[in-house]
């Protein structure tokens, strides 16, 4: 991951609202969710839900499929885990640490 990438990768998260919305498709796991029940089950006006889900997809945080008349959205696992590996890599000056050499998201 670059550089560059990671720097707009937190830039999206460092947002309640936007950080809110990524922990919600995390915990949703890959069926991901309707932005519908996103704005219900979080309390954000569809406006302002739309406005995050598109700066979290800019930020390759959160992808978008069309199934049907609905659009599903999903955390963007391996961008995460992609993030996570960035900012562990070289942890601890080399030394054993609590971060374990696979912080990859199974899902």
């Amino acid at each position: 991951m670059e550089e560059q990438d990671v720097v707009k990768a937190l830039a999206a998260l460092a947002q309640s609202s936007r950080l809110q919305v990524f922990r919600a498709l995390v915990v949703a796991g890959p069926s991901g969710m309707t932005p519908g029940t996103m704005a219900d089950g979080l309390g954000v006006p569809a406006a302002t839900l739309s406005f995050h889900l598109k700066e979290l997809m800019h930020a390759g945080l959160v992808s978008q499929e069309r199934v049907g008349r609905n659009l599903i959205y999903r955390a963007a696992f391996d961008r995460m885990s992609e993030l996570l590996a960035y900012l562990t890599h070289h942890c601890c000056q080399g030394e054993g640490c609590a971060v374990p050499s696979d912080a990859s998201c199974a899902c």
